[in-house]
């Protein structure tokens, strides 16, 4: 592609006045938005301020874009349409979340449900002239990818830890505006990477529901599993117990102390969070279980209903126990899928209410995959391999014979 005689000047004047990053970072910016003014043009049949029969549509306004590049931040401009839409095809591999949370609000406009909210981005993004069948075929699009990414296959590679958990989203259903749960699966893969095994949206609370997402996993491969990290989820602990039968539940701490001090008054809620916490600061099982008891004399000799509580959560809570010691502050509850929840409700306060499931999946699912393929290529593992490796069998870690025989 050849430069615009405009865009060559500003180049020229880039050299004369620019040196070091802030050379290469405006190079940077004017190849990108020539690009995308060339697909503009390609996209609405004649170039600015050109006169062409070939002509479908008209600019109008354009929308600023901060690029994160190899060069630095760079701004770009994206035209926006009088009718219809544009999302330049250079920027596409980046804005996978950007061009699902475009679709959702489309597809809430043109379905009539949108909010204040809602009518305002859809101004700001230029999609007021968009039709019915323009956002079927972007979510179509979207849709493709993201079930790509939910059915793809797991049983390259054990998954000993998979973490469980639920965040809750306003989608429209029947002419109602309900809470849906969206239930995230995330794991550690045998060499100590993260992934992101997969997503569906129901009722947290329903084993039926829980029994057939796990189900689902474990259809596309998931093995290994040693222990699953959640909340006590009515339905999902029982459908844990169907579904990964020898494999342990670790409730996860955090949620189990928020329980305990329900039950505590106010003024003694210090005093008994930091009590609590003397349990997990212990440097084995055995003491581990032994504050616990401890801990939990102590507090029911002040609040009697603690007792009971704290001797039917035990084994589930210090489950972590029977794994390495030093994977015991990355097991011991689901605060890794917590961060990922609030980023996924960052994105979603921006439409407010789901037009309807399929939305909240393909939105929802790209946030999910952009996340997966930076946890996957992080040069930084979520637990070393060699503390991966103090999970195999006993017999998995002794030397292996040396197998000899004819001329060495």
């Amino acid at each position: 592609m050849a430069l615009s005689q405009s865009a060559v000047s500003e180049l020229l004047e880039a050299f004369r006045a620019g040196d070091g990053v802030d050379l290469v970072r405006e190079s940077v910016r004017l190849v990108l938005q020539e690009l995308i003014e060339a697909e503009a043009a390609e996209v609405i049949g004649a170039a600015r301020y050109e006169r062409s029969p070939d002509r479908v549509t008209e600019r109008n306004g354009s929308r600023p874009r901060t690029l994160l590049t190899k060069g630095g931040d760079v701004e770009v401009s994206i035209p926006k349409l009088r009718k219809g839409s544009f999302f330049p095809s250079v920027l596409e591999p980046r804005r996978r979340i950007d061009q699902a949370l475009y679709a959702v609000v489309m597809e809430a406009w043109v379905g009539g449900v949108s909010t204040r909210n809602v009518d305002a981005l859809v101004e700001a993004l230029g999609g007021s002239g968009i039709s019915k069948s323009e956002v079927s075929r972007i979510c179509g699009q979207l849709d493709e990818e993201v079930g790509r990414f939910r059915t793809r296959r797991l049983d390259a590679i054990e998954y000993p830890y998979v973490f469980l958990d639920a965040t809750y989203l306003h989608v429209r259903s029947n002419h109602l505006v309900t809470s849906k749960a969206v239930v995230v699966a995330t794991a550690v893969a045998g060499d100590g990477r993260r992934e992101i095994l997969g997503l569906d949206v129901g009722d947290s609370e329903d084993e039926v529901f829980w029994r057939g997402f796990l189900t689902s996993l474990k259809g596309r491969g998931l093995h290994g599993v040693r222990l699953v990290i959640s909340d006590q989820h009515a339905g999902l602990t029982a459908a844990i117990v169907r579904c990964f039968q020898g494999a342990a539940h670790q409730r996860c701490r955090v949620h189990f102390a928020r329980n305990l001090l329900a039950l505590v008054p106010k003024s003694q809620m210090d005093m008994v969070a930091a009590v609590f916490r003397t349990i997990f600061a212990q440097p084995d099982p055995d003491t581990v279980s032994s504050t616990w008891d401890s801990v939990r004399d102590q507090l029911a000799d002040r609040i009697v209903k603690i007792g009971p509580l704290m001797d039917t959560a035990k084994t589930e809570v210090l489950a972590f126990a029977g794994f390495p010691r030093a994977h015991w502050s990355k097991i011991w509850s689901t605060n890794p899928l917590e961060r990922l929840n609030k980023e996924i409700k960052r994105r979603a306060r921006v439409v407010g209410i789901f037009p309807n499931e399929a939305s909240v999946i393909r939105l929802v699912g790209m946030i999910l995959a952009d996340t997966n393929d930076e946890w996957i290529t992080d040069e930084r593992r979520y637990l070393s391999e060699g503390s991966m490796a103090l999970l195999l069998p006993a017999r998995d870690n002794e030397p292996i014979a040396a197998i000899t025989g004819g001329d060495a």
